[in-house]
């Protein structure tokens, strides 16, 4: 399946107190490996910026003035997501952000436009509980380098999240490998069984080569083997 790897950056944290999308985006996966094809924009809000959450991103409302809205590259998302799975580090976070501005211009949820959402926070938690796993401490776990994010940013956290997720979920092809391999191995022996087994009876030279063997054996005592012999001969 292919696979896309999602972050955004915003005004505030609660879409519900009518903060919006300043930053999409997200980078491809296709075969659990990075193509070069990738969807980030800049986002006018029309509104003022946290001054908290300014600190975090470091975006400027006047560096926002001139970019396009969100309703402008609806579509061009629409198009990158659709079909694919869509992956986010606490995806109800940007679920709930990206459903609200696809809300304003009457535009379907991400749910019905993606093939699944996968969480990688609930994923960390499941796999590391009572740890910090937030993208940095995850980063620092894999032996990720993450020294470039000084600042959150959309696109660098799209791309760092695709090498957590590849390290959280390494392993899993060789699992399915041995999980498919006793059904071989049971399906290879049935086969043996079925062929008919190849019977070669020994030549003359080889049964008195084998006497001779037997009579040497009797010399140093009692040869068990001499007792079966008129059995053999007589069958």
């Amino acid at each position: 399946m292919r696979q896309i790897f999602l972050d955004t950056e915003t005004t505030g944290l609660y879409h519900a107190q009518g903060h919006r999308v300043i930053e999409v985006a997200a980078v491809e996966v296709v075969n659990r490996r990075l193509t070069k094809q990738h969807f980030h924009y800049y986002l006018n809000p029309d509104r003022e910026i946290d001054q908290g959450a300014q600190e975090v991103h470091g975006i400027s409302l006047e560096f926002l003035q001139d970019k396009p809205r969100f309703a402008d590259i609806a579509n061009d998302l629409i198009a990158f997501i659709a079909d694919a799975e869509l992956i986010m580090h606490n995806a109800p976070f940007d679920v709930g952000f990206l459903n609200c501005e696809f809300g304003l211009i009457e535009q379907r949820p991400v749910e019905s436009i993606v093939a699944k959402v996968t969480d990688t926070l609930k994923m960390a938690k499941e796999m590391r509980p009572g740890q910090r796993n937030s993208l940095d401490a995850l980063c620092k776990h894999y032996g990720i380098d993450n020294s470039r994010r000084t600042l959150h940013g959309a696109l660098l956290d799209a791309e760092l999240l695709a090498d957590v997720y590849m390290a959280m979920t390494r392993g899993q092809d060789s699992l399915m490998m041995d999980i498919e391999k006793p059904r071989n191995a049971q399906h290879d022996f049935a086969a043996q069984l079925a062929t008919p087994l190849q019977i070669k009876l020994a030549n003359e030279a080889e049964i008195s080569a084998h006497r001779e063997y037997l009579a040497g054996l009797s010399k140093s005592g009692n040869c068990v083997w001499n007792n079966l012999e008129p059995k053999n001969a007589a069958e």
